[in-house]
């Protein structure tokens, strides 16, 4: 991975969880990454002093133009912009289809569609200039499962991403620009402590051939896969399944 050394990159969702463990990957890789956090703060900047040369970049994605102004950031305490990673999202909560209501489904799109989209628009010219571009979506088990009770929104956000990583694939290619998805099983961070109780965690594990819940790190080797170009050159619109055997396709 020689080739990532001085890479210039946006970790979005960056600062906690698979987020981190990506960013840190990519650093320890000799990428330059600029970390993307909302409310975490604080363990942003930790990330930012552990990794030395990366930056911390505060932004609410689902408001109107922040993924725009997210960018123009990035770009200037990076000088350019080489990989997109597009890790920002989450389920918001778990709701039975009778509580969905449109503001709901406005909150999980936004944070799971539209800052993937958006990021993926600003990012576009940088990318094209970079002349051999990178985006690496985060996708999610869930968007070819379905998820468990009350996920459906969230569920139905990922399968979006995933459709949206191959239809992209062959619009960006004539631009060399891949782009591909990290589709992570369930992977035991801060999201699942949220969300899922210790009885159904440990009931999904059971169900998982390798008899182990995920961890962030686990998803940051595909990361490090998929921004090398001498590793991946030849794979573009792939959703990568991490999930220790929970499904295989």
């Amino acid at each position: 991975m020689s080739d990532l050394v001085g890479k210039r990159v946006l970790v979005t969702g960056g600062g906690t969880g698979i987020g981190a463990a990506m960013a840190r990957a990519l650093s320890a890789a000799g990428a330059r990454a600029a970390v993307q956090y909302h409310s975490g703060k604080a363990a942003a900047e930790a990330l930012v002093a552990e990794q030395g040369a990366a930056f911390a970049l505060g932004a609410d994605l689902t408001a109107s133009g922040a993924a725009d102004g997210l960018v123009k950031a990035a770009v200037a305490a990076l000088g350019g912009l080489d990989i997109l990673v597009n890790n920002a999202g989450g389920m918001v909560a778990r709701k039975p289809l009778a509580e969905i209501d449109d503001a709901f489904i406005d909150a999980v799109f936004d944070l799971n569609v539209r800052s993937t989209v958006h990021c993926c628009r600003a990012a576009l010219p940088h990318l094209k200039l970079s002349g051999k571009g990178a985006i690496v979506n985060v996708s999610s088990v869930s968007a070819i499962t379905g998820g468990s009770p009350g996920s459906s929104i969230y569920s139905g956000a990922k399968g979006f991403i995933s459709t949206f990583t191959r239809s992209l694939a062959r619009e960006l290619a004539p631009d060399g620009i891949r782009v591909n998805a990290v589709s992570p099983g369930t992977i035991h961070t801060d999201f699942h402590v949220r969300h899922s109780t210790p009885e159904k965690l440990e009931a999904t594990r059971k169900t998982i051939p390798q008899q182990r819940l995920g961890t962030a790190e686990d998803c940051a080797g595909t990361v490090l896969y998929l921004a090398s170009e001498n590793l991946s050159g030849y794979v573009t619109g792939q959703v990568i399944e991490v999930n220790g055997g929970q499904l295989m396709v």
